[in-house]
């Protein structure tokens, strides 16, 4: 590792019943950065005429679900009676507190192909917030900062950097950056945060121009200014903030507590969770259940 960089995270690949993930987070050698407890990088994936995209009706307590899509298109259904299809460039921000349900799919027109490629990250609530009433909020691409500087595009998905706000409301403070580069061209990261990382959704990133391979995570150490440089057009996210404290997982739900992780797989067997309105199937609770853990399942 380099001066700035503590950790350097590759991706584990997920199948996600039609197309592939590669999941960052949860790691084996870290669990959050800042709040976030979940990244996933989904697709590209294309998809014939006839399929797509279907993540049937699932569950989720104490944290945010946030989609951002770089290629096409999906649909958002869930137990509060949000219907929203987001876009690239646009953000889909879910707040599970107490309990939601939502379904994920490819638009019902399937005449033509579909394609999915974006990132998903999962935010951990403060504790003060795990049991909030749930809610959702689409944001266009237009609603968001969005900037260029000496041949860097930035858009700020969530959270302050650079002197600018999302209008995305969140819970803790927070940095989720998408950055575009022209080839040689670089900008400056603060140590805005306590934790940083940098994704590599393409390849010709370099940090403190050390090369960043594609699709790697780069956990920065604490207060680290680093630089960011491009050798080709590329693209990368910055993501952390300040950490919420001691977070479990277990299958869809995060929790500061294991009890209410345990409550929450009773109450998604027993039918308790509302239902997503228009939908009939759901995915159940794992046959196989492992304790919670603050490292992946």
């Amino acid at each position: 590792m380099t001066h700035s960089i503590q950790h350097l995270i590759e991706p584990h690949i997920q199948d996600l019943g039609g197309f592939q993930a590669r999941r960052l987070l949860p790691s084996d050698v870290l669990t959050t950065v800042g709040p976030f407890i979940f990244f996933d990088h989904l697709g590209p994936a294309v998809f014939p005429p006839g399929k797509g995209v279907d993540v049937r009706p699932h569950p989720h307590i104490n944290l945010a679900t946030v989609t951002y899509l770089f290629d096409g298109v999906l649909l958002h259904r869930d137990s509060v009676g949000s219907v929203q299809e987001i876009h690239p460039g646009a953000v889909n921000w879910m707040t599970a507190g107490r309990g939601i349900v939502h379904s994920e799919r490819s638009p019902q027109d399937r005449a033509k192909k579909a394609i999915l490629h974006g990132i998903q990250t999962w935010v951990a609530l403060p504790d003060e917030h795990e049991e909030t009433e749930p809610w959702f909020r689409h944001h266009p691409a237009t609603d968001l900062p969005v900037w260029e500087e000496a041949g860097v595009s930035f858009t700020l998905i969530a959270g302050e950097a650079f002197d600018r706000a999302s209008p995305v409301q969140t819970f803790s403070p927070i940095i989720y950056l998408d950055a575009k580069l022209a080839p040689g061209k670089q900008f400056t990261l603060p140590g805005f945060y306590s934790e940083l990382a940098i994704y590599s959704v393409t390849e010709g990133i370099s940090i403190d121009a050390l090369p960043l391979e594609q699709h790697r995570l780069a956990v920065l150490n604490s207060g680290a200014s680093v630089n960011i440089s491009a050798n080709s057009n590329a693209r990368c996210m910055v993501v952390g903030g300040e950490p919420v404290g001691k977070r479990y997982k277990w299958w869809n739900f995060v929790s500061s507590s294991l009890d209410r992780i345990e409550q929450a797989k009773q109450d998604w067997v027993q039918g308790k969770f509302d239902r997503v309105p228009e939908e009939t199937e759901f995915i159940p609770l794992p046959e196989e259940p492992h304790p919670a853990t603050q490292q992946p399942l």
